[in-house]
C-alpha cells in the first residue's frame, strides 16, 4: 500500500467538514471530529515565514495549532520544534490483503449494520466518541458500516468501517474495558474485513497510536503489517 493510497483512503473514510487551501498548506475544519480531520498538512513549497499563515488560518477556525507530520516532512518537523510545538500521538498505519483477515463470524459475536444502532452509539460515547465524530461518519460518501461486537450475549464493542475504492479502513474501534481480552476486537476485525470483501475492497487498513501496544499486537497476529507512520505537532 503506497503512502499516497493511504492518505487518500484516510481522507475519504474519515473526512473533515471542509478543506481549505491557504498558501502552501491544506487546513482542515474538523468541527470536533478528531486530530487528523483538524490538522494542517503541507501542500506545496513552503518557507518558515509561511507558518504564520497556517497558524492564522487555524486560529480563524477556532482550532488548536496542529500539524500532521508525514514521511518527508523532516524540515517542517524541525521548524515546528523550534517554534515550541510538541510531538503528540505518534501513529502507525497497518494494512493487509482483505483475504488475510476476512472470514465468517457468527452474528451473535459481531454483525454489520447501518445506520448505527442506539447501543452502538452508546458504546462509542462510553469511549469518548460523541456526536462530533458520529458526524464525521455521516459525511462519508462511500460504502460504510458499523460493526457491533458481543460477548457473553452482551454488547461489548463497536467499530466503524468505510471503503474508498479498493481500500477499506477501520476507525473508532472501541471495546468496553470490562470486556477486553475476550476476543471481541478480533471477531469485529474479521467481520469488518468480511464486509469489506463483499464491497470489493482488496486492502484492509487502519491507524493506531504507537503507544497502544495491545492493539498493535492483535493486528500483527492477524497478519497486518506496518505500512506507514506519522505524528502530530501541536502548540499548547
Amino acid at each position: 500500500m503506497t503512502p499516497e493510497a493511504l492518505v487518500e483512503a484516510m481522507e475519504a473514510t474519515w473526512p473533515p467538514a471542509r478543506v481549505l487551501r491557504v498558501g502552501p498548506w491544506l487546513l482542515r475544519d474538523g468541527q470536533g471530529g478528531g486530530q487528523r480531520v483538524s490538522a494542517a498538512t503541507v501542500a506545496g513549497d513552503w518557507a518558515e515565514a509561511d507558518l504564520a499563515e497556517a497558524e492564522a488560518g487555524m486560529d480563524a477556525l477556532g482550532q488548536k495549532r496542529l500539524f500532521l507530520i508525514r514521511a518527508g516532512d523532516d524540515a517542517l518537523d524541525a521548524a515546528l520544534a523550534e517554534r515550541g510545538y510538541r510531538i503528540n500521538d505518534p501513529v502507525a498505519a497497518y494494512a493487509a490483503p482483505v483475504t488475510t483477515l476476512a472470514g465468517p463470524v457468527s452474528g451473535m459475536a459481531a454483525f454489520p449494520h447501518w445506520p448505527p444502532l442506539a447501543i452502538a452509539c452508546d458504546l462509542w460515547a462510553e469511549g469518548g466518541i460523541g456526536p462530533a465524530r458520529l458526524a464525521v461518519m455521516a459525511r462519508v460518501a462511500g460504502p460504510k458500516v458499523a460493526i457491533l461486537g458481543r460477548s457473553d450475549d452482551k454488547p461489548a464493542g463497536v467499530a466503524f468501517v468505510a471503503c474508498a475504492g479498493p481500500v477499506a479502513m477501520l476507525h473508532a474501534l472501541e471495546v468496553r474495558p470490562a470486556m477486553r481480552r475476550q476476543g471481541t476486537a478480533r471477531k469485529m476485525l474479521i467481520a469488518a474485513a468480511h464486509w469489506a470483501q463483499a464491497q470489493g475492497a482488496q486492502t484492509f487498513a487502519l491507524v493506531v497510536t504507537e503507544a497502544n501496544a495491545p492493539a498493535r499486537a492483535l493486528y500483527e497476529r492477524l497478519g497486518m503489517a506496518t505500512v506507514g507512520r506519522y505524528h502530530y505537532r501541536v502548540q499548547d
